[in-house]
């Protein structure tokens, strides 16, 4: 049987690495925290690069940045490295001017626990789809709104999904919109707002609950046991 991946375009992933990662308490980035013998970010990359379609990853990194080159990711010639910029957005842009495939994805550099079924789902989006995607999960929490530190309102969460990364899209549709959505200074929080706002509607894919982004002290467990217990990765 002929190898279906082989005849599907590439598709190259852009990593924005360039916050700091207050949140964390941490002396340095989270995308540099380790988890086993690795450290976030490198899980994250790990994870894009293993599926056939991805053979590079561009990740755009703080000017400031002193901990990238010491990783083994500095010295593999897969990586590209290009300064980010003061917003994700302006970080994506930077990777984008990079990419040369028809397809680019994007994925959070603090997002270690990325499942390869999921990864395989979302790529299949480009046999039929214009717009592209993202990886998302549906509310399963009652929703509240709040004002002033108590309960405003609860909010129906039906068709309430969580958005995920990687996200997916044609790399001139996603080049324009986030330009122009920068452009009017509108409010872009992931590539999907950037898109929706230019009024395109990218695909929903089911993903796993699994795939969290490490974001607060706490998550660094949650990620470790999910890549151990869940994944089968060998992290030691």
């Amino acid at each position: 049987m002929p190898n279906q991946t082989a005849s599907l375009p590439e598709v190259i992933a852009v990593l924005p690495a360039a916050g700091n990662g207050s949140r964390m308490q941490a002396g340095c980035p989270k995308q540099y925290l380790a988890i086993g013998a690795k450290t976030i970010l490198e899980h994250a990359v790990d994870a894009l690069l293993a599926h056939p379609r991805i053979n590079r990853a561009i990740i755009a990194i703080s000017p400031q940045d002193h901990w990238f080159h010491s990783l083994p990711l500095a010295r593999d010639a897969r990586i590209q490295v290009v300064p980010g910029g003061r917003q994700r957005a302006d970080s994506v842009l930077a990777g984008l001017r990079h990419v040369d495939s028809p397809w680019v994805l994007v994925h959070d550099a603090a997002r270690p626990c990325l499942h390869p079924d999921d990864l395989a789902r979302l790529l299949a989006i480009t046999e039929h789809s214009e717009v592209g995607g993202i990886l998302a999960t549906p509310v399963r929490d009652t929703m509240k709104r709040g004002a002033r530190g108590a309960i405003d309102h609860t909010v129906e969460r039906n068709d309430l999904w969580h958005a995920l990364t990687p996200q997916l899209f044609p790399l001139a549709l996603l080049k324009q919109c986030l330009q122009r959505a920068l452009d009017e200074r509108a409010t872009v929080t992931d590539e999907a707002s950037a898109l929706e706002y230019c009024g395109y509607r990218p695909s929903l894919i089911c993903g796993r609950a699994d795939n969290i982004k490490v974001t607060r002290p706490e998550d660094l467990a949650l990620a470790a046991f999910y890549l151990t217990h869940l994944h089968n990765k060998e992290i030691a």
